[in-house]
């Protein structure tokens, strides 16, 4: 059995989860259910990130400890487990003793390779972004492009971090493809930004300015930033310096799936991290872009901002996991449209998969009593090898959305055999080629139901449950269902929205 390790980036805890975060949740969990399908042993992780300036002043605006504010708000970060159906393995918070004893660690074995040193800096740093950042990333205003502000003008002794000792090895391993960058416009963003070389990048700051986080070994005055505190997260929850057997396991990542405001820190810092402790370095990143809504980034002022949560109340979870899987491109910005999401749902869940799902059970119930006939494949099963091979294919390229389209596409060729073959003038016929055809279709449906599986788990369970409770199967073969076996009819699988 081989392993797939996947990662999210954690989420910072100071505000609720949005569309975007959604997204990515959805993204990694698809994958790791399709390697689950396909033998291999995948361990998903999540979390939150909870430390930093923002949460202690929200803390203290609320009049809690910080410690209540993050475990408060860590619960519902957690909660989108069951509501957005996901199946994460691990769920990692900052806070977690466990995970700032290992970050210690990993801090001392820097600081042992001679990679950490004290310093003064001054800079320009971002109160939104809880960074420092660089003039010639700031627009034309002077403002931070994310939080249109003007940075700050800071000065204070820190601990540094020699990210330009590793800038040429961070190269060549993006360059070569050791660590796959994807979109390639991804892979070239990141070899623009090493360009002539990164900069050793702060790496601590006082306590007297961020005292909630991780205190430096052998330094009480200083607390840890949040790359060493947060970054870390990937390796300390899989059993860093506290469990080899499972580190050695997982370890190193197969995919960090991230949003595109994030690379720099994952291609560049986290990686240069990982060349100075001597551990090895993840196999790939996937970047996804944003979800702007209605066509405009999302902003409270302009009252567009989706809420994940209450589409899944209104619509169910399956309905939101397809939107964002078939209408985002895996790895580029998409838009969220309200009455684009009632128009997808209602032609390609409601009436071409649920329609087709509901035909072919009633067919079966009424034409043959609900038994399934004997299995005869011919060019119908040619088609659905091939259309097997290109989901596969859309899953070795990470491109969720092409995989969706395969499940499209497949549903629009059962669809088509029906109208081409019409079982019911077969029936009235007594055409003794009915059992082929119906037999052809429940063959499909439950391919379908495979495909479906890692994107809408829901529909999956409750079409398998209809086909005799066959497990899923993404083999190409034929003869799925046991001959004579029961089938089930029940309720429309997406009933349409009236909206």
């Amino acid at each position: 059995m081989s392993k797939f390790y996947l990662t999210t980036a954690i989420a910072y805890v100071n505000a609720a989860p949005h569309i975007g975060f959604a997204l990515e949740l959805i993204q990694a969990d698809v994958l790791a259910r399709y390697h689950r399908l396909i033998g291999d042993d995948s361990y998903y992780l999540t979390g939150t990130d909870e430390h930093g300036v923002k949460i202690y002043e929200k803390a203290k605006e609320k009049g809690v400890s910080t410690q209540e504010l993050v475990d408060s708000n860590a619960k519902i970060f957690k909660s989108l487990e069951g509501i957005l159906n996901l199946s994460n393995d691990g769920f990692v918070r900052t806070s977690d003793p466990a995970h700032k004893e290992a970050c210690k660690k990993l801090w001392t074995k820097l600081q042992e390779k001679g990679d950490i040193y004290k310093d003064t800096y001054k800079g320009l740093y971002c109160v939104g972004c809880e960074a420092y950042v660089l003039k010639k990333d700031l627009d034309e205003n002077g403002y931070c492009p994310n939080h249109k502000k003007a940075p700050k003008v800071l000065e204070e002794e820190n601990y540094f971090f020699k990210l330009s000792k590793y800038s040429d090895q961070i190269r060549d391993a993006i360059k070569s493809d050791e660590l796959l960058v994807r979109p390639e416009s991804r892979k070239n963003e990141m070899l623009n930004i090493i360009g002539d070389g990164l900069h050793d990048i702060s790496f601590s700051r006082p306590k007297e300015q961020l005292p909630w986080g991780v205190d430096v070994p052998g330094d009480d005055s200083q607390v840890m930033y949040v790359w060493c505190d947060a970054l870390s997260n990937y390796i300390t929850a899989i059993g860093y310096e506290s469990d080899d057997e499972k580190f050695n396991k997982y370890w190193p990542a197969d995919t960090h799936i991230i949003g595109k405001d994030i690379l720099r820190f994952h291609a560049g810092i986290w990686i240069g991290m990982l060349l100075s402790a001597e551990i090895s370095l993840p196999k790939a990143i996937y970047v996804h872009g944003f979800v702007t809504s209605e066509g405009q980034k999302m902003s409270k002022s302009l009252g567009n901002v989706v809420d994940p949560l209450e589409y899944v109340e209104k619509y169910g979870v399956d309905a939101v996991r397809y939107y964002l899987m078939r209408e985002i491109p895996t790895m580029d910005d998409g838009d969220f449209s309200h009455d684009r999401f009632i128009s997808v749902f209602n032609s390609e869940l409601a009436n071409s998969l649920g329609n087709l799902v509901n035909r072919v059970l009633m067919m079966t119930d009424r034409y043959l009593g609900g038994k399934v006939p004997p299995v005869d494949g011919g060019e119908v099963q040619d088609k659905v090898f091939e259309l097997i091979d290109q989901y596969h294919a859309a899953f070795e390229k990470y491109d969720l959305k092409a995989a969706c389209e395969v499940v499209v596409a497949l549903t629009d060729f059962a669809n088509k055999y029906i109208d081409d073959t019409k079982p019911w003038a077969m029936a009235k016929e007594e055409n003794k080629d009915l059992s082929k055809v119906l037999s052809n279709l429940l063959e499909i449906l439950h391919v379908i139901a495979s495909f479906l599986s890692p994107i809408l788990p829901e529909a999956a369970d409750k079409i398998k449950e209809s086909l005799a409770g066959v497990d899923f199967n993404l083999e190409k073969t034929w003869g799925r269902l046991s001959e004579g076996s029961q089938i089930k009819t029940g309720d429309p699988l997406f009933p349409r929205i009236e909206d």
